[in-house]
């Protein structure tokens, strides 16, 4: 039998358990403020890595300005900017997510937005002195249930959400999207 690129031919077990996972995590992800934290635990729980710390490596390609309804979500006033940072975010060379952030830079400190910048730190843990804030917009399944085990690289779920400050003020509309490799197991 041959399957189709990223199926795995497995017992129905394993697909109840890739299952179980993937609802495990993605409803720690609606629960929490940080999905930094959440994946970052994620990782430790699987062993993923002997320090699991994410990495956000940048994705090449254009800016991308926020949506009409983005900007209303923001809460802009007249003239002010938003900023778009675009991220696979890893965990020992597992890319679990891409995350598509638009925040408002003039909310942030100037190292936040430096940091941002130049380094390859998760948004979440640049912001973390703000204790963010995460409402949730939607959660979209992507990979069917009844399609067996996803491979690596595809794609499970997406989140989108506002994250706001600790006074409420909304800083960032984030979009992310998650793949099969929030299934890996270090201690397998």
């Amino acid at each position: 039998m041959t399957l189709p690129a990223g199926r795995h031919a497995l017992t129905t077990s394993t697909t109840e358990t890739a299952e179980a996972l993937i609802e495990t995590l993605s409803a720690r992800l609606l629960n929490g403020d940080s999905a930094t934290t959440v994946l970052e635990g994620w990782c430790e729980e699987r062993r993923l890595a002997s320090e699991a710390r994410l990495v956000a490596t940048r994705v090449p390609g254009p800016e991308r300005d926020p949506s009409p309804l983005q900007a209303h979500r923001l809460a802009l006033s007249d003239g002010e900017a938003v900023r778009y940072r675009h991220v696979r975010l890893s965990c020992a060379g597992h890319v679990l997510s891409q995350a598509e952030n638009w925040y408002v830079p003039a909310r942030l400190t100037a190292e936040m937005n430096l940091s941002l910048d130049v380094t390859e730190a998760p948004f979440g843990r640049v912001v973390h002195t703000l204790f963010p804030r995460r409402r949730n917009l939607r959660l979209l399944r992507l990979w069917p249930r009844d399609a067996g085990v996803p491979g690596p690289s595809d794609l499970v779920f997406a989140i989108e959400a506002i994250l706001s400050d600790r006074s409420g003020r909304p800083i960032c509309e984030v979009s992310e999207t998650y793949t099969g490799a929030i299934l890996a197991d270090g201690g397998a």
